[in-house]
This record gives structure tokens, sequence and C-alpha cells, in this order.
């Protein structure tokens, strides 16, 4: 063998998992990426939302492990989250769920929500509006956080290849092989943890997924919306908060953000025009200060969803063994902080 594992895709979860099997005693191992960096796509272009449980209601599974692993996110990755902000979920008048509904449910789960001082609640429509709760959830830097695991990984002698475009061309009972740009590798065992290229680097998938064009677009706040995320809840609605890579905020629509879905690569559309206007003209409807943003331009990626997710919200984690051989394994997770759900199967497996 040429190596004891080679992870595919240095996102966060990539970088996380090579971390973890080097702490679970694998003597080499390999991490993967064609970008020129660590965390240049998923990982970066989202809402930079730690969720903390409010924004599956429909989920209380979900919403009980944001809860858990809110906590502990924040405190691992203190250098990298900004927490200077006020949180407010707005209930919208047509809303799948009421804002009796939504403050029983911030109850069940333990999550922190009381109605917003007067100062913020005139910031929203009344005519649109039912409610406004105080709320507490976090944003991450993305840069931070991969600035802070580029040394982690040199340090804990992870082999990392950047640039690399990589792909399986066999796998079996005892092993993977591996194409990692000029080179070929075996593997004792190999870990696709790409996002969006899941079904694109040689592994067949099990469990369909959902693929939808996303636009983050970012805005520059006016002076009512500074130091102030919003999301309206629970339908056709918008996000927007701090994004702190880039120190400014994010803005995402429902209904605006996806531009096209499909599950077959032939499918895939090419770059649509950007609707990142639409997102503040319906937006403002709610929270009329919204309509004094200055867009500063947008940022584009896949989403991934499983398909069995869809109905309730949730967004548990994939990990999956290819049919080809249980050493090639899938992994996949929704929202940044599953990262300790992946880590926990991790530990718990037998790696011999």
């Amino acid at each position: 063998m040429n190596a004891d594992a080679v992870v595919i895709g240095a996102g966060f979860f990539g970088c996380h998992v090579a971390l973890q099997l080097r702490r679970l005693g694998m003597d080499r191992v390999v991490l993967a990426d064609r970008e020129a960096g660590l965390l240049r796509r998923a990982s970066y272009v989202n809402q930079a939302r730690v969720h903390n449980g409010y924004h599956y209601p429909r989920s209380i599974g979900t919403a009980a492990r944001s809860r858990r692993n809110f906590q502990r996110f924040c405190r691992d990755h203190a250098f990298a989250i900004a927490a200077d902000f006020d949180k407010i979920y707005a209930i919208a008048r047509h809303s799948r769920v009421s804002a009796n509904q939504f403050a029983t449910f911030c109850a069940e789960i333990g999550a922190p929500c009381r109605d917003s001082p007067m100062h913020l609640r005139r910031l929203f429509n009344p005519d649109l509006v039912e409610a406004a709760f105080l709320t507490q959830e976090v944003a991450f830097n993305a840069a931070a956080l991969a600035a802070d695991l580029l040394p982690r990984l040199r340090d804990g002698g992870i082999d990392l290849r950047l640039h690399t475009e990589t792909g399986v061309e066999a796998a079996d009972e005892t092993g993977v092989t591996l194409r990692l740009g000029a080179d070929r590798l075996r593997a004792a065992w190999a870990f696709n943890c790409t996002y969006a290229a899941l079904d694109t680097v040689g592994v067949g998938l099990r469990c369909p997924l959902k693929k939808e064009l996303a636009e983050i677009a970012l805005i520059a706040p006016p002076p009512a919306l500074e130091g102030i995320g919003v999301t309206v809840m629970d339908g056709p609605f918008f996000s927007t908060m701090p994004f702190p890579a880039r120190a400014c905020h994010s803005l995402t629509h429902v209904r605006y953000t996806p531009h096209a879905a499909w599950r077959d690569a032939a499918d895939m559309p090419s770059q649509t025009a950007s609707q990142a206007l639409a997102m503040m003209r319906d937006g403002a409807r709610y929270l009329p200060a919204l309509s004094r943003a200055r867009l500063l331009g947008s940022l584009y990626d896949i989403k991934v969803v499983l398909l069995r997710a869809e109905a309730d919200d949730a967004r548990p984690i994939l990990f999956e063994p290819s049919e080809a051989s249980p050493r090639m394994i899938s992994i996949l997770g929704g929202k940044i902080d599953n990262i300790y759900d992946v880590l926990d199967v991790l530990q718990h497996h037998d790696w011999s």
C-alpha cells in the first residue's frame, strides 16, 4: 500500500476527516483537492450560519442535533466565530408555523427565544410579519477556519496535495486504487468528501442526491441593519446575516437562491443571471430597511440535498461505503456542525 488512507476533498469535512484518521492511528494519510487552497467551495460559499436548531421546526431530530453541536462548535472554533450581532427570527403572517408554534418549538428544544425589543420589532412590516424573536445564533469565518487548518494538517503529518485532480480507478475488498494528478496510489481506505462532486470521482452512490445551483448575494447593510441578522420563517422567505469572511452580509432567499435543480449530471445547467435584486426586493417587503442595502456581488456554488431529507428539512449525514468496496466511503454533511457526527462515526468504526 502507498497510503493508509486517501481523503478526496479539502473542504472543512475533508480536512477534519484526515486529522481524525491520523488520531486513530493511520500513519500515512493523503488529502487531495483540485482547488489551490483549503475550504474554497461549499465550505466557503454558504450563509456562514452556525445553526442552533431554530431553522428546523419540521425536524425535531435535526434541531436537537444542532443544539447539541452548537456550543461545541463555538468553543472549538472561537477564533472564527462572529457573535457580535442580534439574531432575529421573524415569523411571517402566512408562515407554515405560527409565532406560538415557533415559541413552543424553541422551548421544546431548549433554544433561547424571547420577544424582540421594540426598536428591533419596528424594523419589520407589521402587515406581513406576525412576530419577531431575539435568538442565539452566530456566523463563522471560513477564511479563518482555513488559516487554522493549514498548519494543523502540516503539523499532523498529512500529505496535502492541492491543485490535484483525483479519481477512483478501482476498489476491492483489500483497498482502493486512485489517480492523483499524474500519480497512481493504492490506499487501504479512501474517503470521498467532495460534496457536490460525490458522484463524479468514480464512486457510485446508493443514496440519491438532488443538486441545486445556488446564489449567495453579498450586501453592504444599511446602518439600520448593521449588527443584525434576520431570518424570516417558514416558507418562501429570506435570510440576511453577517458574512465574516468578506466583512459584509449574506442574503439568501428560499425562492431565488436556487437557480436550478437536477439529479443527473447531464442536466446540470450553466450559470444563469443573478437573482440578487429579486431577493432584495422581496425581502424589503418584510424588512423595509433592506431596500437601502448596497449589492456587492454574488457567490455561486452547488448545494447538495439528500432526497430522503427533503420532506422535513432534515440534514442528516451520509456515511456510505461503496457497493464496490467497503473501503471506499462517501461522506456528506448538510451543516458545518455535522462534523461532530462524522467524527463520532469514524471514532467507532473498525479500521482493521
